[in-house]
């Protein structure tokens, strides 16, 4: 099960609600302005909630220890009927991220093996918090937002933050402010309704600023939608990643986004129930890089998970809580085409107690990377990020160069 991850509900979460309503399914969105430093680039991150089961993911079929501990769970090889789809010769994508693999040959797919954050814990509950907080213990706010949060508002644009979804992250609550959308259920409000409140509430000192900061968001984000019919129609995931390309394309709009995917926790009959997960994200991604156009070349999209699975395959046909898992960089600003991993080896005595893939590589090392590298923010705010954090690295290599 996912934590909700709720805000508390006040008068102006109550009065930005009469325009939104909760997304359908278990997928969220939030946004947040243009950086100064770097206004042309984008950043996505999808958070993967429930725990993605990386060797199911990406297999590392040239391990000569992963066909004995996976069984009748195994993915067939490279060449083989239902076959994972090949990354050199070691590594395969699992066949239903078919349309990603094909960003993996133009260079635009970089996965990350044998990745884990730096906290060792079970619990989807401690194991997301951790994740979204970038602490080494729970934090009250996000590591995006804490970003965030050390750059000037940017000229120009609709509002300091713009948020698409009633279900705000951890990763992204926090002092700087961010706002939320959610496709509609049910009819709209007819829209002199929002303009009598308006004027209703325009002299109340602490309502009318509310109220008008509500409206300015409403009308951008229907400025940013209207001319795209597909992004009228319900569907989960795939619906608010075609949004968010839609909304970081445009030149006044946001430049960070994260999105959440549920649907990872597969104790019982993974291959039926990852199945249709990984094509939701394959479908995704491929949806959010249509509608940023020709920004996908200045786009870096982040996939991480709380915590990967065990090695092993349970009773029931599926995998229990573990630690190791995958990491996927995507987008036009990313050097891909290939697996980045010090693979440990799935030998009984490599793995981590004896049940779970030993991660060899940290999460925050990657985050680290695409907020001084791609988003060109200063040491202060990739330090707010990450806390106590100065013996990681940011990872080198994982971008282009930018001409």
């Amino acid at each position: 099960m996912s934590r909700p991850h709720l805000p508390l509900l006040g008068r102006r979460g109550l009065l930005l609600g009469l325009a939104a309503c909760a997304v359908a399914g278990p997928a969220r969105l939030a946004v947040a302005a243009a950086p100064t430093a770097a206004p042309d680039r984008r950043l996505v991150v999808i958070l993967l909630r429930g725990a993605m089961d990386g060797l199911h993911a990406v297999l590392p079929y040239g391990d000569p220890h992963l066909a004995a501990l996976r069984g009748a769970l195994a993915v067939p090889e490279p060449g083989e009927p239902g076959g994972g789809l090949d990354l050199g010769g070691f590594f395969a994508l699992h066949p239903n991220l078919a349309s990603m693999h094909r960003l993996y040959a133009e260079g635009s797919l970089l996965p990350v093996h044998a990745i884990a954050g730096p906290y060792r814990t079970r619990s989807h509950f401690n194991g997301q918090d951790l994740l979204e907080g970038g602490g080494l213990e729970k934090l009250t706010s996000g590591w995006l937002n804490r970003a965030l949060m050390h750059l000037p508002e940017p000229a120009g644009h609709a509002r300091p933050g713009l948020a698409l979804g009633l279900d705000l992250p951890l990763l992204m609550r926090g002092p700087q402010p961010v706002g939320m959308w959610a496709p509609l259920r049910g009819g709209r409000p007819h829209p002199d309704l929002y303009q009598r409140m308006a004027a209703l509430l325009r002299d109340d000192p602490q309502m009318g600023p509310v109220v008008q900061e509500g409206m300015r968001g409403r009308g951008y984000a229907a400025g940013a939608l209207a001319s795209e019919p597909a992004l009228q129609e319900p569907g989960g995931f795939v619906r608010l990643a075609a949004t968010a390309g839609r909304m970081l394309a445009q030149t006044d709009g946001p430049r960070v986004a994260a999105l959440e995917l549920g649907g990872w926790d597969t104790h019982v009959s993974q291959a039926e129930r990852m199945g249709p997960v990984l094509t939701q994200l394959d479908r995704g991604v491929m949806a959010l890089r249509a509608q940023l156009g020709d920004a996908w070349r200045q786009t870096a999209v982040l996939c991480i998970t709380e915590f990967g699975r065990t090695a092993r395959v349970n009773g029931n046909l599926g995998t229990d809580h573990g630690t190791g898992s995958v990491a996927f960089l995507l987008g036009g600003a990313i050097r891909g085409g290939r697996v980045l991993a010090d693979w440990p080896g799935l030998a009984p005595a490599a793995l981590l107690e004896q049940r779970d893939l030993q991660p060899t590589r940290d999460l925050r090392a990657l985050a680290k990377a695409l907020l001084r590298d791609h988003l060109k923010l200063p040491p202060a705010a990739v330090a707010a990020a990450f806390p106590g954090s100065d013996e990681v690295t940011p990872e080198a290599g994982i971008l282009r160069p930018f001409g």
